[in-house]
């Protein structure tokens, strides 16, 4: 099965999260993967949101790579999509669709790599193995899952993860923390206001507090510095209430050496007492050595595949690499597929059909170098 006609397949499944219903996307993928010779193993989080494991008989004692990409994709968004967001359309050198970016165009490149290899190279199919993800876009819960499980992943050599990067190598990304910020009033009739205590005033004051939060701390080399960013916010229940209670979403992208418990005191400290600081969602940031040889010989093929030269970078979202990286043993990690990371979540979401290709050439020299 060619990559695009794989890919028009993975978009077909509406794998929108919530509720993200990864089910018949992971037994369609396992079907291709077993009928390789791969035996394969899921493990739901919830009903219907498995997690799929597929690995290759081993005949040696060889630790494969482990390739990784989430099933699951964002909601359409409230913007009119001009193509049907789930048929593949194809215009050009795109094919659109929810997905087809972020980030169903790396596993189908993946997918492709395994059939190519069983009918060039079967004996390098031991060297590999795969972890599809339910429920990364909603904080990688099904990477997380797995990861908690007892003898269920097992080491890996080194970990790929196909999330958009148009094919350059990404070595690293930084973490996420989020929280619920709330603050408290009292209800009162909008033409008596004196007799309430306006909680979106107190809201007003924390938001300009947020915006000039200080991290107090340096800059990452590789990562480079936190974000803040208020995503949401609420209150009120009618325009002639004094709204008692507000409540705003707080996304942090962090860098190592952050974490909750010390961003939670932080926040605290800064906004007062009388503000609500709730814990949301946590996951960690990557950062691999880029002098690593693996990585290394990762920049080198790049550069020759990509005829570009191959710089230091990292990217600012999370992916399922938060979870797995340790479960694995902390291989050294790349961050490579053929998505654009400037359409993810966007509407009319496309990929170009140049890079699915190129992505497999890349896994495959990938593969074939640890031979």
């Amino acid at each position: 099965m060619e990559s695009l006609t794989l890919l028009k397949k993975l978009i077909s499944f509406q794998t929108i999260n919530p509720p993200g219903n990864e089910y018949e996307c992971a037994a369609f993928i396992g079907s291709l993967l077993e009928n390789l010779g791969f035996q394969t193993s899921t493990y739901d989080f919830a009903p219907q949101r498995p997690t799929l494991i597929a690995k290759f008989p081993l005949s040696s004692n060889k630790t494969p790579i482990c390739f990784t990409g989430h099933m699951d994709v964002v909601s359409l968004g409230e913007l009119a999509w001009t193509k049907n967001p789930f048929s593949g359309k194809i215009k050009g050198d795109k094919i659109y669709g929810r997905g087809t970016s972020d980030m169903k165009a790396g596993i189908a490149a993946m997918i492709r790599m395994v059939q190519r290899l069983h009918i060039e190279a079967p004996s390098l199919l031991e060297n590999i193995m795969f972890v599809f993800t339910a429920g990364e876009e909603t904080g990688c819960e099904g990477a997380y899952h797995v990861a908690g499980l007892d003898n269920v992943l097992g080491k890996a050599k080194a970990l790929v993860v196909g999330e958009p990067t148009s094919n350059y190598p990404l070595i690293g990304h930084k973490g996420c923390v989020r929280f619920d910020v709330t603050t408290f009033g009292k209800a009162a009739h909008a033409s008596m206001p004196e007799l309430g205590d306006n909680a979106v005033y107190k809201a007003a004051r924390v938001i300009q507090k947020l915006e000039a939060f200080d991290f107090n701390i340096p800059s990452h080399p590789l990562l480079g510095e936190p974000t803040l960013c208020i995503g949401r916010i609420s209150g009120g229940t009618n325009i002639n209430i004094v709204p008692n209670r507000t409540c705003m979403g707080v996304d942090i992208r962090t860098i190592p050496n952050q974490t909750h418990e010390a961003l939670k005191k932080s926040l605290e400290s800064v906004l007062g007492p009388d503000v609500d600081v709730t814990l949301l969602e946590q996951v960690k940031s990557i950062a691999s050595d880029p002098e690593d040889k693996w990585v290394q010989s990762v920049f080198s093929l790049m550069e020759q595949l990509l005829k570009i030269k191959i710089e230091v970078k990292t990217a600012p979202y999370f992916t399922d690499a938060s979870a797995l990286h340790e479960a694995l043993g902390e291989p050294p990690t790349i961050l490579l597929g053929p998505g654009e990371a400037g359409m993810a979540h966007k509407t009319d979401e496309f990929c170009y059909i140049s890079k699915i290709d190129e992505a497999v050439e890349a896994y495959i020299k990938i593969v074939k170098q640890d031979r």
